[in-house]
């Protein structure tokens, strides 16, 4: 299996910087300039990509097929499933568009797809990298169409087992497909923290032996920041323009600040990984010389003198003989007077 998966350049594997992925969904409401705002925000946040949804709905669902119950909260009962994602569809040639303008701005374009002939579609625009989404990960026809393009895949693994999980991965396997990163991830919206049993995430690398990440559906920035700093080489959170706007993701998406602040935190919990070596760093050295204690003579003590565990103090700064030292010294002659207070040195003894 592989350590490391590589997208334009872009490593993404243990001891490499985290992947952010700024999951735009279904937020831009079937409007492509709102889609370009988010795109807009998602760069300016500093994500490494922004990912999008492709789908016609009529492929997705049966025209009786139920919300889920957190569309239902979102978005009522008046409409079906169907017709919720009818209004959410953009039209194949805005996604060109789409990636054209994340091109401009700096930020890797993604989508996807939910049917293989969207995948089909996603491929031919030249998208480097497919995610397969949870809902489907047991769609074994879907997973082996996406893995037959040889490209990498950023698989979420929300509502699966191991063993379905397993199974997903052989279909990847048999399609000679190694290049892949599990997801992690709890499929409610929004996600209890309780439920989101980050320590799957070791689980998934010690069985499959490959890249791990976290797509996190919980509130806030927090459960995202203890993944990364648990390993997640992948994060992915959903996002948007407004909490209050009209549809089924936005009130458990970041709002564009929250989003900046999640890619901050990510890197500062990136600069405190280090090296792993117990050292003291350099910035320690200055306070070490203060805070640390040096043995220093409590008394006047005369040369010739053996000295005596009681005539030595053990006070700050650190920049004298250590603490550890005064046992070798105990009964050694003094060569010369020692004035109270004065540090002691080995050179005043014989």
């Amino acid at each position: 299996m592989v350590k490391e998966v590589v997208i334009q350049n872009r490593k993404m594997g243990q001891g490499h910087p985290c992947f952010i992925i700024a999951e735009a969904g279904v937020n831009h409401n079937g409007d492509v300039k709102m889609a370009k705002k988010l795109i807009d925000a998602a760069a300016h946040a500093g994500a490494d990509a922004v990912k999008f949804q492709t789908f016609r709905a009529d492929n997705v669902v049966t025209s009786d097929a139920p919300k889920a119950q957190y569309q239902i909260r979102a978005t009522g009962r008046q409409e079906s499933q169907l017709e919720m994602l009818k209004k959410l569809e953009l039209p194949l040639e805005a996604f060109q568009e789409l990636q054209n303008y994340c091109l401009q701005k700096g930020i890797l374009f993604m989508s996807t797809p939910f049917d293989e002939d969207c995948a089909d579609f996603l491929d031919e625009m030249g998208m480097p990298v497919f995610k397969i989404p949870s809902g489907e990960l047991t769609n074994a026809f879907f997973v082996a169409h996406v893995a037959e393009k040889k490209k990498p895949l950023i698989v979420s693994t929300g509502m699966a087992t191991l063993e379905e999980v397993d199974a997903a991965v052989r279909i990847i396997l048999d399609a000679n497909n190694t290049k892949f990163v599990l997801l992690h991830c709890v499929s409610s919206y929004p996600a209890d923290p309780g439920d989101v049993n980050l320590r799957a995430m070791d689980a998934l690398r010690k069985f499959f032996k490959v890249p791990v990440g976290f797509s996190d559906h919980t509130r806030g920035i927090e459960v995202a920041l203890a993944a990364v700093a648990m390993g997640a080489c992948v994060l992915e959170k959903h996002f948007t323009l407004c909490r209050r706007m009209s549809g089924p993701d936005h009130q458990v998406s970041l709002e564009p600040d929250e989003l900046m602040q999640l890619v901050k935190g990510i890197r500062t919990v990136e600069m405190a990984f280090g090296n792993g070596l117990k050292q003291p760093c350099e910035a320690e050295i200055d306070t070490a010389k203060v805070a640390r204690r040096s043995l220093v003579a409590n008394r006047d003590i005369a040369k010739g003198s053996r000295l005596a565990l009681e005539w030595v103090a053990i006070k700050r700064p650190g920049t004298g003989l250590a603490p550890a030292i005064l046992p070798r010294l105990v009964g050694l002659q003094v060569k010369s007077d020692i004035q109270a207070g004065s540090f002691l040195t080995l050179e005043m003894f014989e």
